[in-house]
């Protein structure tokens, strides 16, 4: 019998930096990573090819490593309109590949990561490298730090995902218990 693993592909999106990793939880709840990088575009290049490099690589990856959910940050943004707008269509080429692989996609605002990751939603940036290291036992820190967060948004997701699941299922049952209740009270 062979161990059930699930995989996570976590994004942290951006037009000049997208970070993803892969990371696996087995039966144990024991958390791994597989593989991280950096999707790294040039600000010179026009924007529909910065794009369509982004599209392109991310489909590799999700072919490759075969994910079974994805989790990306959620942004919030007190920036400039032009970064703001950027990372939008980022995120719109990245839900893009992900619903043509047939991958179910789920978000979470950074707090929340650093939260589920440090134990506070205020942590830097070192902090969370740093936590990220010690949760998977790795040797150093991955980096840069849109690599790392890309982890942490996987870890966050292996770690609440399973209790999401529980309590949807739970929901899911409660609603269909009341159906029922009111189907027999109409049948009286």
């Amino acid at each position: 019998m062979t161990e059930k693993l699930t995989t996570v592909l976590g994004i942290d999106p951006g037009l000049d930096r997208t970070g993803w990793a892969i990371l696996t939880r087995n039966a144990r709840s024991v958390l791994s990573l597989r593989a991280c990088g950096l999707l790294h575009t040039e600000a010179g290049q026009d924007l529909p090819k910065r794009l369509d490099y982004i599209y392109q690589e991310l489909t590799k990856i999700l072919q490759t490593y075969q994910p079974d959910q994805v989790a990306m940050e959620q942004n919030f943004f007190l920036k400039r309109a032009i970064t703001m707008a950027n990372t939008v269509m980022t995120r719109g080429v990245i839900i893009l590949a992900c619903e043509q692989a047939g991958k179910p996609i789920f978000f979470y605002p950074p707090k929340r990561v650093k939260l589920m990751i440090c134990g506070t939603g205020t942590a830097d940036k070192k902090q969370v490298q740093r936590m990220v290291q010690l949760t998977l036992h790795l040797d150093k820190a991955p980096s840069p730090d849109d690599t790392a967060d890309a982890v942490a948004i996987g870890i966050c997701h292996l770690k609440t995902a399973p209790l999401a699941n529980q309590i949807n299922l739970k929901a899911a049952f409660l609603e269909k218990l009341k159906a029922a209740r009111e189907q027999q009270i109409k049948k009286k």
